[in-house]
């Protein structure tokens, strides 16, 4: 059951993520940049794809990139650490908060991460010239992008039992990702089974939509769904791994 006390854990990551935001937003600047400048600037130069230049391509690639990578490790790694380091996620798995409540914090603070990032990279794309077609579904599915990864966040915290094992985690989940679902390239160019494979991914739909978006050629419905059921499926996973902790 989830009740008003959510705001109570998103107010609280609201308040830390306030006190550090200067660095956060410095820190989010680096990747993105060097990403754009290798891509767009470098290897891309004179390439074109789609219609389009390369580094029109490639930015919807990054967003997704950035969101999933911001929001997972803003809710994951924090989350993992106070529950087998600092102890203090005790404090509110015994306070008289409900899971879905405190996950629904945990993973609505995560998605204003990832959104703040994909932003930036948005701001840094128009810099270097990209024109992209910007409307409202685009900042719909970079949310849901944000809220599943961040759910997806929790459910690793609260299942792996060390850091290394946290580390693993990204290793062979999220990094495959980063660089196989759509970010730099199609995936229709790899061997069938591994692209029906990547096709299943939630973030080869985010940089489907995305690019699909950013060309003007309208929304993906397939893609808004699949990323809508991922994001259901994980944030129940998520307050079914927190129930299973208290």
């Amino acid at each position: 059951m989830i009740e008003m006390d959510f705001y109570t854990v998103f107010w609280r990551e609201m308040i830390v993520l306030k006190r550090t935001f200067y660095k956060f937003f410095a820190s989010r600047l680096v990747s993105p940049f060097l990403y754009l400048v290798a891509f767009g600037w470098g290897l891309g130069r004179g390439i074109r794809i789609d219609g389009g230049n390369y580094l029109e391509f490639v930015v919807p690639g990054i967003i997704a990139l950035s969101a999933m990578n911001t929001s997972f490790n803003a809710v994951g790694i924090s989350l993992n650490i106070s529950r087998l380091y600092y102890k203090t996620l005790e404090e509110y798995l015994i306070a008289p908060l409900s899971a879905g409540s405190f996950v629904l914090g945990n993973v609505l603070a995560g998605t204003v991460r990832g959104l703040i990032a994909s932003l930036i990279i948005l701001g840094l794309a128009f810099l270097f010239g990209a024109r992209l077609a910007i409307n409202g579904w685009f900042f719909v599915i970079i949310i849901l992008t944000c809220f599943l990864f961040a759910a997806l966040g929790v459910v690793a915290a609260m299942t792996i039992n060390s850091h290394e094992d946290m580390s693993n985690f990204s290793t062979f989940v999220i990094l495959p990702m980063s660089f196989l679902s759509g970010t730099f390239f199609l995936p229709d160019r790899l061997p069938r089974g591994v692209a029906y494979l990547i096709e299943a991914l939630p973030l080869t739909h985010t940089s489907y939509a995305l690019r699909a978006l950013a060309q003007g050629q309208g929304l993906l419905p397939v893609s808004l769904a699949v990323l809508a059921g991922y994001a259901a499926l994980l944030f129940i996973a998520a307050v079914v791994a927190v129930q299973k902790v208290r």
